[in-house]
């Protein structure tokens, strides 16, 4: 079995070595280990100690942020034949001897995906705010999803390769939130195991203030929840117009039966426009879910073309 470690990268010359050193070099189960290094368009010499560390570097001309580096890690990988794909941080944030307990429940066949959850609780780089942001998302996702999420946004995860085929980045942001919540509406087995974290070297890059986070997180799950469940996801808004709808009518019949409905008219008309919009937004329901189906196929071809 063929276990490679994707390691997204910008500029993390200070701590590239100490995240190659920290890989284990064997695990139980795996008969060989690749450390892949996705340069993301870096201006210091990045690209260069990986190598020098035997870890193999594919290259952006320029920076295109961390969703299309985890996204060429993955393509890269599955063309190089790998069963089990891991992604870690390039920052040194996460333990590298956590990858065998990471890669053990697929290793086991017990899961697809496996999520790194660090104790956010107990984060002592975490301020108060941060770790509210932080469970509150993980619950909205794991809501969503319907999947065992406990640490959403940890970006040290596990794949196995039939998921990870079925991956596809649609997010210029991130990958975290997007990967479970499709993975999870194709059926994907997701489970959360423990982690360690390093001490912090550095800020995040991937966003200017805890606003923007929040903002483009949710923005993510959103669009991914009208993507991958399109039918409950339109159809929450039609039964939304619907109600309001109906409480309007219901108003306008209470004082049309108390003989005071001439007064009362513009209730009645309201409704009937709440309603009729209801009504078209459950129709772009039943053609959002067809839309589906025919992606899920292109997907299953998408998957076939891996495989061979």
């Amino acid at each position: 079995m063929k276990l490679i470690i994707q390691i997204p990268c910008y500029n993390e010359e200070q701590t590239i070595e100490s995240v190659i050193n920290d890989i284990p070099k064997r695990i139980s189960g795996i008969d060989e280990i690749e450390i892949l290094v996705i340069d993301d368009g870096s201006t210091d010499r990045t690209a260069e100690l990986a190598e020098a560390l035997g870890a193999k570097v594919v290259r952006h001309k320029k920076n295109m942020g961390l969703a299309a580096g985890f996204k060429t890690g993955l393509k890269t990988a599955l063309d190089a034949g790998a069963d089990i794909i891991v992604n870690t941080d390039g920052d040194n944030q996460y333990y590298g001897g956590d990858i065998e307990t990471l890669v053990k429940p697929i290793i086991e066949n017990n899961a697809d995906m496996v999520i790194g959850a660090r104790d956010i609780k107990n984060h002592k780089e975490f301020s108060l705010l941060k770790k509210i942001l932080q469970i509150f998302g993980s619950n909205v996702v794991k809501l969503i999803s319907g999947a065992d999420v406990v640490d959403a946004p940890s970006g040290f995860r596990a794949f196995s390769a039939a998921c990870a085929s079925r991956i596809n980045i649609f997010d210029n942001f991130s990958y975290t939130m997007e990967t479970i919540i499709q993975s999870s509406a194709k059926g994907f087995r997701i489970v959360s195991v423990p982690v360690r974290v390093n001490r912090q070297i550095r800020k995040s890059r991937l966003f200017k203030n805890m606003f923007q986070y929040v903002l483009r997180s949710a923005c993510t799950i959103l669009r991914m929840f009208a993507i991958y469940r399109p039918f409950r996801f339109f159809t929450l808004f039609a039964l939304t117009f619907m109600s309001l709808g109906a409480i309007l009518l219901i108003r306008y019949m209470y004082f049309f039966i108390n003989k005071d409905g001439a007064g009362h008219i513009q209730s009645l008309l309201l409704a009937a426009i709440l309603v009729i919009i209801g009504f078209l937004i459950q129709v772009i329901a039943i053609f959002a879910d067809l839309i589906s189906i025919n992606r899920k196929l292109l997907e299953d071809i998408q998957a076939k073309i891996y495989k061979n």
